[in-house]
């Protein structure tokens, strides 16, 4: 064995000893980088990117996981205590969750079902430093553990594929919802049992995951979009409303329509489409597609202009703004009298 392997043994141990001492730092440091990211996405796109690196990277090696500690004691003989292993876990999952809430509490729609996600990553982020819960409740429960574990990461890599990649909201959560299920799968294996009955029910289960992810994709925020500015005006002059209408008249709705209009903040470089969707009473009334681009601090300012109404247009409107996916990112509303 190695000189230097035997020195590294002590640290270990000293490192052990200060995890267990100190659990809440280890979330107070995700929490600090994840609020760090968020407001830096536009002043300091290059720093987001290596704090969405390092979450990415720790990820990788929390899936490497066994095949990873038996390769450094068969390679090295280094032997990594069973205590360090399940505290670097619930290390990553702490900084994981605390890194991401800012991104979810900012973008969530508090009065539709995205709170509903956002509360369960909550939750998560909770039962992640509540030690008790995390290694009797939940690391016990192998089912539950694995549901825990997929859903963390899930949400990091919708926070940060568009930050390192500039991928679109709808390409971000295909991939994030296909690499989840992907690094799930040897633990939805193991689940349902062995022989061939493991190789019949996986891919069952696995495609019935996905696709129950991807129909709940109404319910999951646009992680990094949010609006900075929304409004129904009769005009925009030099790029901005001249008006916040809360109830029009028909009148002046037939003779010079609507304008509604939106600034969305999203990371720079980051190119996405977004729909303004008119409905009236809950019915879809029109849908129309705009374009917008990321980096701007006071958020991107794009608006669609509407003058084709029903014969009879009184009642209560909103203008949903939404991603391609149909991920909400926000909604105003208005009544015509």
């Amino acid at each position: 064995m190695p000189r230097w392997i035997d020195s590294l043994h002590p640290l270990i141990e000293r490192v052990t000893a200060f995890l267990k001492r100190y659990p809440g730092l280890v979330a107070l440091f995700g929490f600090v980088s994840g609020l760090a990211s968020f407001l830096l996405v536009d002043r300091q796109a290059g720093l987001a990117k290596v704090i969405a690196v390092v979450m990415l990277v720790s990820w990788l090696w929390l899936a490497l996981g066994h095949t990873l500690y038996r390769w450094l004691e068969r390679r090295f003989g280094l032997r990594l205590p069973p205590p360090l292993l399940h505290y670097a876990t619930q290390m990553i999952h702490q900084e994981s969750l605390f890194f991401i809430l800012p991104f979810f509490f900012i973008t969530t729609s508090w009065n539709t079902g995205q709170a509903a996600f956002t509360g369960v990553l909550g939750l998560a982020a909770l039962v992640s430093i509540v030690d008790p819960i995390y290694y009797r409740g939940l690391a016990t429960r192998r089912w539950l553990y694995l549901a825990f574990h997929s859903l963390t990461l899930f949400a990091v890599l919708l926070t940060a594929l568009p930050i390192i990649l500039q991928l679109d909201t709808a390409q971000s959560y295909r991939w994030a919802l296909g690499i989840a299920l992907l690094l799930a799968l040897p633990s939805l294996a193991a689940l349902t049992g062995t022989g061939w009955r493991r190789w019949l029910l996986a891919p069952l289960l696995l495609v019935a995951l996905a696709g129950a992810g991807w129909l709940a994709r109404l319910w999951v925020p646009p992680a990094t979009l949010w609006l900075n500015q929304v409004a129904i005006a009769h005009e925009v002059r030099e790029r901005a409303p001249t008006e916040r209408l809360r109830r029009v008249s028909v009148e002046r709705l037939n003779a010079e329509g609507l304008y509604a209009y939106t600034a969305i903040s999203a990371p720079r470089g980051l190119s996405e489409r977004i729909q303004h969707v008119w409905r009236l009473s809950g019915k879809e009334v029109d849908r129309i597609t705009l374009s917008i681009q990321g980096g701007r601090e006071a958020g991107y300012r794009a608006w669609t202009h509407k003058r084709n109404f029903p014969p009879d247009p009184r009642g209560r409107w909103q203008v949903q703004v939404v991603t391609e996916a149909g991920q909400l990112i926000g909604v105003v509303r208005f009544v015509v009298e």
